[in-house]
């Protein structure tokens, strides 16, 4: 190798806390018009995750032990100059650690050590799994152990998988939070608990506003120093800020904690309801919700308008790639008034996206994983305005005369909450004006 919305009143059989009562939410889990694919897929895979998971956690250091196309992929998506001191990089399977002629446990250990050395401000270090240390069945889980005991008091050893091979992208934040679970301390104190990565200005705006409505503690996962891991207990309320966290959500119900139901935070509407469902769960009055959060939402639809002349009318066909699609057709076709054509998800968690479905209109086309040439058979009839779609379909479609927008970058922007309402939807509308202005004669 070498370095390059109520408070929970039962639990459903799959782990997931429910609402004692939300008849909307309840009858939107059966989707009759629900097309299920498993063909071809087109995504990235869950090492792109790292790219805002490292710059969240300045403490910790993520290495994949994978191939050089990994190590290509994660350095092209982060972007880094090559002067900077990046927090990750890749253990290069090599043809002799492929092959079997080379002990790959030795060459990581050695590898580890050359590293700490190096970066003694290491804290937490992730081994992160590709599809070749998968295939050669390198288990990266015992080595995690092993190393920690190599180096007790000085770092913490993590290990998840961000294989492509069976997963999309936002997957691979997923792994990285669960494996961060049963390391959380035990604690049944009153706490809200946002779960998932925002941006630090995104996070910090959305703390006071929490504040300011009454909640007194307020922590996240992941935590902004990858050693400080929020306690998780029965006083524990859960929101989740990402909807792509499925197996971390459960872990943490399992540790105890209360799951909110609730839209995610995009657009106006769904991040007042979501704010408003962790409110309700600390049992402040909405009145008081009413007077903290009234003026934003004035001011995040004033912020809208302009983008609802580019959008209203257009019709939206949505590709699956990053398990935010439900959530931003929810936003486009509300808040924007566009007409969706189809929303297409890599997966679809119904008890977490419960609340989400709710809100779509009953007619909407869905669909569950892909089959990449059917769907673009679909897409090609419906010809849609707009597509929302992997950076690797986007190029080809716009050859064809479609209007794209790359879903990768949603997942790198700072969206979430009222106040961003109006940059996620110039994402939508700019794609839109672009072309019209290239269509000038």
């Amino acid at each position: 190798m070498a370095q390059p919305v109520a408070s929970v009143a039962a639990l459903s059989s799959d782990g997931i806390a429910v609402p004692s009562a939300n008849p909307g939410a309840a009858s939107s889990l059966e989707r009759p018009d629900l097309i299920q694919q498993n063909g071809q897929r087109e995504v990235f895979c869950g090492l792109t995750s790292i790219v805002w998971l490292h710059r969240r956690m300045p403490d910790a250091f993520f290495l994949v032990v994978g191939s050089r196309t990994c190590a290509h992929l994660v350095q092209s998506a982060a972007g880094v100059m090559i002067f900077a001191e990046p927090r990750f990089g890749t253990a290069i399977l090599g043809e002799r650690d492929l092959a079997g002629l080379a002990d790959a446990n030795e060459e990581l250990d050695r590898l580890v050590r050359d590293l700490l050395e190096r970066r003694p401000e290491i804290r937490t270090l992730f081994l992160v799994g590709s599809c070749p240390s998968e295939v050669i069945k390198l288990d990266l889980a015992k080595a995690a152990e092993r190393l920690s005991r190599q180096h007790t008091g000085r770092v913490m050893v993590l290990n998840y998988s961000g294989s492509g091979i069976e997963t999309t992208f936002t997957q691979g934040e997923d792994n990285a939070l669960l494996s961060m679970v049963p390391l959380m301390p035990r604690s049944d104190e009153d706490q809200l608990l946002l779960v998932g990565t925002l941006a630090d200005g995104v996070e910090e705006r959305l703390t006071s506003l929490f504040q300011r409505l009454g909640i007194g503690l307020i922590r996240s996962l992941p935590p902004r120093s990858s050693t400080e891991l929020p306690p998780v207990g029965k006083g524990t309320r859960m929101l989740l800020c990402q909807p792509f966290l499925s197996g971390t959500a459960r872990a943490l119900v399992d540790r105890g904690a209360q799951f909110v139901r609730s839209p995610y935070p995009l657009g106006v509407e769904g991040s007042r309801a979501w704010m408003a469902a962790a409110a309700a769960a600390f049992g402040i009055d909405p009145a008081t919700v009413a007077a903290v959060l009234d003026p934003l939402v004035e001011r995040g639809r004033r912020a809208l308008a302009p983008h609802r002349e580019v959008l209203a009318g257009k019709r939206l066909f949505l590709l699956p790639d990053s398990q935010l699609e439900l959530s931003l057709a929810r936003f486009l076709q509300q808040e924007c008034g566009m007409e969706l054509v189809e929303v297409g998800t890599p997966y679809l968690d119904r008890l977490l996206m419960a609340e989400e479905l709710a809100l779509l209109p009953p007619a909407t086309q869905l669909s569950e994983g892909q089959d990449v040439e059917r769907q673009l058979d679909r897409l090609r009839a419906a010809r849609p305005d707009l597509v929302v779609c992997g950076m690797g379909l986007a190029n080809p479609l716009e050859a064809e005369g479609f209007v794209t927008k790359w879903s990768i970058e949603l997942v790198f922007s700072p969206i979430h909450g009222i106040d961003q309402a109006g940059d996620l939807a110039e994402l939508f509308s700019r794609p839109l004006r672009r072309r019209a202005l290239l269509q000038l004669p």
